[in-house]
Formats: structure tokens, sequence, C-alpha cells
């Protein structure tokens, strides 16, 4: 296990702490207001179009700025080292960043389902001139490159220098989604990409609770259009989202690391189950159950690039299982106590799904599994009971 990430957690409570000294709240409020008051031009405050939306001095309108989303983007510039802005959604900012910077051809390979249908809703507005490409296809001038890493469902690491330097090479762009890998786990501006997408419903939100998206620039000048653009689109954060995002962060570096050392931890342990044969036990499991495991951790063993310098703050708590028959995968979810039968991942419990049940293009054998902050005995404890069950019960399909 590496966990050598910086320290963010000064940051997580204080970055947004600049103008405290006018608040007597410890715990933010709540924001529900859509509107706020007007400037008085007795009192020589700024007109509403000359107010910097990366600082505002005042609010005029909650789809413009808020008090409680901003503070959250704060702290998010903050760790990220880039200028953040909050979406209603992971495929929102997806969809934010693809309007940006308008691209003719998309360069993607594999990833979650979710995106290439964007891309396909995107091709509406483009028309027969799109086009979806291989990231390991030649690249053409103005070419976006869409690096998922690591990938869902698997979690295993892709190169960003390498995709990064190659798409440059070209005068296109690299955007980046990290959502397997937040802050201290990954930093991907400093690998080069141009920008960093997270889908905050999962390891940012971290409890289950709340839909949001993240884009990280480089500039503020960059920031500053897609501001415009969300603005113009309506695609911010909800009130009540945006204070439990904000909450949220607080704790982040408590909860990923936690997350990251236990999945660690199981990942070391099923690989192992993995290579038992059928006729034989290991640690109290028939072998023959499990297949192959993922995960960036066992891919970094006989990779050709330093992947462990890249994932600097430990590895990714998401990863995949494949299990010998289908039967196994769709029944597995159902017989574990400590992991909740769900889709999507980063929340502080763990979820665990057969992936074709949120996924119609998986492999049925395909389990993905997000490791929550639990005690790890606890958890392996869990799973070794359900394999023990697996070959003795069948599903009814």
């Amino acid at each position: 296990m590496h966990l050598k990430g910086k320290p963010i957690g000064t940051d997580l409570l204080h970055a947004d702490h600049d103008d405290d000294k006018n608040r007597s709240e410890v715990a933010p409020s709540i924001s529900v207001t859509t509107t706020f008051r007007g400037a008085d031009p007795r009192h020589g405050l700024e007109h509403s179009d000359l107010l910097d939306p990366l600082n505002p001095s005042r609010h005029v309108y909650s789809r413009y700025t808020q008090d409680v989303s901003h503070r959250a983007e704060k702290i998010l510039s903050k760790i990220n080292g880039g200028f953040a802005l909050t979406y209603s959604s992971g495929l929102a900012a997806s969809y934010a960043a693809l309007v940006h910077y308008a691209p003719k051809r998309v360069a993607i390979t594999d990833g979650y389902h979710g995106f290439h249908s964007t891309l396909e809703v995107y091709k509406k507005s483009k028309g027969s001139g799109f086009q979806v490409i291989g990231l390991d296809d030649d690249f053409q001038t103005g070419d976006i490159c869409w690096l998922e890493t690591p990938l869902n469902p698997t979690g295993e690491s892709r190169n960003i220098k390498y995709y990064a330097d190659k798409v440059h090479a070209v005068g296109g762009h690299l955007i980046v989604d990290s959502t397997f890998a937040p802050p201290p786990l990954q930093y991907p501006l400093k690998f080069g990409a141009d920008a960093v997408m997270h889908s905050g419903t999962k390891y940012l939100g971290g409890h289950s609770d709340l839909l949001c998206g993240v884009l990280v620039v480089k500039t503020a000048a960059e920031w500053n259009k897609l501001w415009s653009d969300r603005t113009y689109t309506g695609n911010m954060m909800g009130s009540l989202e945006s204070w439990l995002l904000l909450r949220s962060l607080r704790t982040l570096h408590l909860r990923v690391p936690r997350q990251s050392s236990n999945a660690t931890e199981l990942v070391q342990w099923l690989h192992k189950l993995s290579g038992v044969p059928a006729d034989q036990r290991l640690d109290g499991i028939q072998g023959g159950i499990i297949e192959k495991v993922w995960h960036s951790s066992l891919q970094a063993q006989t990779a050709s690039w330093d992947i462990r310098a890249q994932m600097e703050g430990g590895w990714n708590a998401t990863f995949g299982i494949f299990l010998r028959n289908k039967e196994h995968a769709a029944l597995l979810p159902f017989l574990l106590r400590n992991f909740t039968p769900a889709t999507s991942l980063g929340g502080v419990e763990s979820l665990i799904e057969q992936r074709l049940q949120s996924d119609p293009g998986a492999d049925p054998r395909l389990v993905r599994i997000s490791v929550g902050v639990e005690d790890i005995e606890d958890l392996k404890d869990d799973l070794r009971e359900a394999f023990k069950r697996l070959v003795k019960e069948k599903p009814k399909l």
C-alpha cells in the first residue's frame, strides 16, 4: 500500500474561509433563495454586470452564483490545483466539456457507458460530421481525447502523460475523467490534462445522497467561459446538493484513503483466491469461483509505465472481479450483509453489483465492487461466507 499524496485536510476545512470574519456560523446554512437583494445605488455597490463570478463580492441570482456552491468550488479548486466549476451531475459536466471544446471527433475506448450515451446526444448537435474514434487511432487537429482513468468498471489505470503528449502533438485537448481517483489519489493536471471531470456524485459526495459533476480547468479565463455556458444552459447544482457537497468535502481526506486501503487489501486477497483451482481451497473458500481480478495495484506489477507515480495518493477503491459463471455473478451481491447490492460507487458504505444490471453491454460474469469505510476484516468475513454459500445456492433466473 502507498499513501504518499499531498496533505489536503486543512484545505478541505479552510480553503473557503477567506471572508469568515463576516460570518457567525461555524457550519454553513443551506442557502435556498433563488434571488438576492439588489445593489442600493447610495452604497456604491458594483452593478451586477461588473461582478466577478469567480470571486463575487455579492450574489444576484442563484443561477449565476450563490454562497454555498461558491464555497464548494473554492475548495475543489484548491485541492485540484486548478479552477473548479460544479454542475448538476457528472454527465452534465461531461456535456458541458463537449460544448466548451466543440470537437468534431472524440477519441475514447471503453469506460462508463453513460458517457457514450452522452456522446450520442452531443452528436445530434453536430450531425453526420461528428466521429467517435479509439484512443489508439491516429489523432487530428482539434480532436478531444477523453481518457477515463482508472477505468469504469474494472479499475485499471491509463497513462495520462502518454495520451496528453499524443493529442497535444496535433493541437487537440485531453479531458480526464478522474471519478475513480479523486484527490488525494490522483492529480491529472500534473500529467498534462487540459481539463479534469469528476462525477461528484461518487467520492466527492461520498454518502450516496447527492448528484454532482465537476470540471477543473487550468485558467480563470477558461473557467469564466464555462461559467457563462453553465449560466445559460441552466445545469448548475441545486441548493441542497451544494450544501451536501460542501459538508462531504470536509472529510474527503479521511474517507478516500480508508476506502483505498480497504480495497487494496481486498484486491490482494481476492487475487490469491482467483489462482486457486476448483479442487482446492484457500481460507476456507473453494477455488474456481473467481477467474480474474482487475485493479490498478495489480496492473502496476507488470505495466511498462509508472502507475504508482500517477496514483500518488493510493490505489482506487472501486474495481472489478470476473466470476467463472454468470449465475454466481447474479447471486453474489444478495448473499452479503455488509455490501449493499446497488449500482453507483464512492459512498462510505460498500456496494456491489453484477454490472449487467446497470450496463446492458457488460459481460454477465462481471461484478463491480465499491469499497467503503467499514472494518476490513468484517468485509472479508462477509465475502468469505458469501463465497461458501454461493456454491450451495442457485438463483431463480
